[in-house]
């Protein structure tokens, strides 16, 4: 059964989630991302790439930070950027989610970057759409982030270099982490020998061990000599009932401390998809210090972006 991301050549047709993507497209997409790394170092941050391209912004979900970037890499790219916040627009008003892509593809569309509190909305609309336009997934509820996973991917093979000699712990709100299930699953297509998720029994998803990872609950144990540590938000807006005590409890136990981080490699890195919680995930001098390349993520984080549209634009 052919995948629904790739078009009848194998190429991209839409980024919908890492899982089931070939390593030669990974790989594709982390090259090009390299070589739109230096453009933002230029005076002139723009290649002409999807000049004339419309470029919409489907956020039925509230993310500034995922929506900014997506749009300065559209705009970097050259596109028009229409940038829809749905949450508070026609969808309130009950116009269903196929209806208000009819309506924006009337208009012209070229690409939709679609985030939607649903799992598989942006799934949806990918079988639904004309075969020139193509679909972005900037997260679906708690299934997949593959952007996230595609610049923490390019973050760690920057640093790293050799996916295939890695030890990777990904520590904190698993269950509700669309970032962590994308990241696990593109390090696993890349060969990663050791991917471990820590965290309290409430908060990792029961089986995830199926995706080939090792589950620890104690932290020092699951840190100790890691290439790559991966803190996640402690997401409480997705929680129901009391999955933890509190807070304070969360990062007595869990939080990554300069002692903690001290059991992993000395050249061990840290990283997060932010936005931080200080004091609740991480301790300010981990997030401040040598071994956080969290700022890193940021940047690379356009050039990732870039070079996925670039790719399904000229798909």
């Amino acid at each position: 059964m052919r995948n629904p991301q790739l078009n009848e050549k194998g190429e991209l047709q839409h980024l919908l989630t890492i899982e089931g993507l070939p390593r030669e497209t990974l790989t594709h997409i982390l090259d090009t991302a390299t070589s739109f790394v230096g453009v933002t170092a230029r005076e002139v941050k723009k290649v002409p790439l999807l000049r004339g391209k419309s470029v919409f912004n489907l956020f039925f979900e509230n993310s500034t930070r995922t929506r900014t970037t997506f749009e300065i890499a559209a705009k970097r790219l050259s596109a028009d950027v229409i940038n829809l916040n749905i949450a508070i627009s026609s969808h309130t008003k009950g116009e269903t989610l196929l209806d208000t892509v009819d309506n924006l593809s009337a208009m012209h569309a070229d690409m939709f970057v679609v985030r939607h509190a649903q799992s598989g909305a942006p799934h949806l609309i990918a079988s639904h759409v004309a075969s020139h336009l193509h679909v972005v997934n900037a997260g679906d509820g708690r299934h997949a982030h593959p952007t996230q996973g595609l610049l923490d991917l390019y973050t760690i093979r920057h640093f790293k270099k050799d996916f295939t000699r890695l030890s990777v712990a990904i520590v904190g709100d698993v269950l509700h982490s669309r970032v962590a299930r994308s990241l696990i699953h593109a390090l696993t297509i890349m060969g990663t020998p050791d991917i471990r998720v820590i965290g309290p029994m409430t908060l990792i998803p029961s089986g995830v061990e199926k995706l080939g990872v090792t589950v620890y609950h104690d932290l020092e144990k699951g840190l100790r000599d890691v290439d790559v540590v991966v803190m996640l938000r402690l997401q409480s807006e997705r929680m129901r009932g009391a999955l933890l005590p509190s807070a304070q409890e969360f990062f007595k136990y869990y939080g990554l401390t300069p002692e903690k981080l001290a059991l992993a490699k000395p050249d061990a890195i840290v990283m997060h998809p932010g936005p931080l919680n200080r004091g609740v995930e991480i301790d300010s001098a981990v997030a401040d210090g040598a071994h956080a390349v969290i700022l890193s993520q940021v940047t690379f984080g356009i050039a990732v972006r870039m070079a996925v549209m670039s790719i399904l634009a000229g798909n």
